[in-house]
């Protein structure tokens, strides 16, 4: 055979071999590699503090900076930040627009249907925003839906959104947002009666709400909000395909949630221990089943 076709024909087989097996192997997953040979991973969030939000023209917030970390431990030297709507986080990931969702986004059924969750970095509870004085007395998200001259807004795609429409709240009550600052602004203006968020974003706009016009209702009744909806859990999130990544992003985070180091960071964003899952109890390590 003349040599000058020897390597070409060499070539051709070895890409072969590796098209096979791509093909024979659907499962191969080069997710978490890509990510560091190309040096950059591409991370969503949408701005809801203090999950996250941007100050100084800088992203911070619970989720961005627990990615940080995470990603400085894998070994990828870059971040690219990609802000969108809450309501599109998912689709954008689906795209292939981003590679991970980093925005306090909780583990529900209906959303574990379409991607993979990472092990939680919170525990929450829910919450509503409202008026200073809470003028129509609301303590609970069934109370708001009792009420008929009660509207609320959530965010799009939001758990809250899922609360209220299993409870059988009307379109013409239930108002879209885009982000928490629209839901501040349409409570402060008196165009709805509340906004519902879970209680870190309340507090966190309780204490840095300069106006005062606004208060989180309390107490808050827990007990109308279905489980099988939300589990109080946030976490990241995943394509279900980007395996590799995901589980290496886990080793990282059952080393680092809950530390010394972790609490310290969380608590510039008003996240208390107790709102932080511990993976050592029987509850939380039953989440790995979530992936």
């Amino acid at each position: 055979m003349n040599q000058r076709y020897v390597i070409p024909i060499i070539l051709l087989i070895f890409a072969g071999i590796f098209l096979s097996f791509s093909y024979f192997h659907p499962h191969f997953d080069s997710s978490l590699t890509r990510c560091i040979d190309q040096g950059y991973i591409i991370i969503g969030y949408s701005i809801e503090p203090p999950y996250a939000y941007i100050d100084n023209s800088e992203i911070t917030g619970e989720s961005p900076e627990v990615a940080r970390e995470i990603v400085r431990r894998l070994g990828i030297s870059n971040i690219t930040w990609r802000q969108t709507e809450f309501g599109s986080l998912i689709s954008e990931l689906e795209a292939g627009k981003i590679d991970v969702i980093a925005s306090g986004m909780f583990i529900t059924e209906a959303r574990k249907e379409q991607i993979a969750f990472s092990l939680p970095s919170i525990h929450v509870l829910q919450g509503l925003l409202v008026k200073k004085g809470n003028p129509h007395n609301i303590h609970s998200y069934r109370q708001a839906f009792q009420n008929k001259d009660v509207s609320i807004a959530v965010l799009s795609g939001s758990v809250e959104e899922l609360i209220f429409r299993e409870l059988g709240m009307s379109e013409d009550r239930l108002i879209h947002v885009p982000d928490a600052i629209s839901g501040l602004a349409s409570v402060e203006t008196g165009k709805i009666d509340g906004f519902a968020l879970s209680s870190p974003p309340i507090r966190w706009i309780e204490k840095h709400n300069p106006s005062r016009m606004v208060e989180q209702a309390y107490p808050f009744d827990q007990t109308d909000i279905s489980k099988s909806i939300i589990s109080g859990n946030g976490a990241f999130g995943f394509r279900k395909s980007d395996k590799k990544l995901l589980d290496a992003w886990n080793d990282q985070m059952i080393l680092y949630i809950g530390s010394e180091e972790h609490q310290e960071l969380v608590r510039r964003f008003g996240i208390m221990k107790e709102e932080l899952p511990d993976y050592h109890t029987q509850q939380n390590c039953s989440e790995k089943t979530l992936l």
